[in-house]
């Protein structure tokens, strides 16, 4: 039998609900603030601990504060980052990165609300899971 390694997979299941059910209401011509309000009136109905709109602390000299926020974090344990663009690309990934690695979290999933079909990516943090 193969062992399940899917991280925080019953919490991931159901976040994943939560965001079909946004894209089901608001369909794919939102913008990223109007997903958020929905998802995050489910978070709050769901009891979940979250935090929205994180501000990163500043990464290097220079850096302006307040450059880099989070759209969700929850249970401290997980990444939410929304899109709304016609196709993700590896810019969208590398941000996903950069938040696991600032954060020292293991998973983010970046979603997409633009396309017909609601995506949704798991990226792990490469520096914790480079053995995959």
């Amino acid at each position: 039998m193969k062992e399940d390694k899917l991280l925080y997979k019953e919490l991931t299941y159901k976040i994943r609900g939560l965001l079909f059910e946004v894209h089901n209401e608001l369909g794919s011509y939102c913008n990223e603030k109007q997903y958020g309000d929905s998802f995050e009136f489910k978070l709050k109905k769901g009891n979940y601990q979250y935090i929205r709109e994180y501000v990163l602390p500043v990464f290097f000299d220079g850096e302006h504060k307040n450059r880099n926020r989070v759209d969700f974090i929850i249970d401290n344990q997980l990444v939410i980052e929304f899109k709304t663009v016609p196709a993700l690309s590896r810019e969208h990934y590398f941000q996903c990165q950069r938040y696991l690695k600032s954060l020292d979290l293991d998973l983010a999933l970046l979603i997409n609300f633009r396309p017909k079909y609601l995506m949704i990516k798991r990226v792990l943090n490469h520096e914790k899971y480079n053995k995959f």
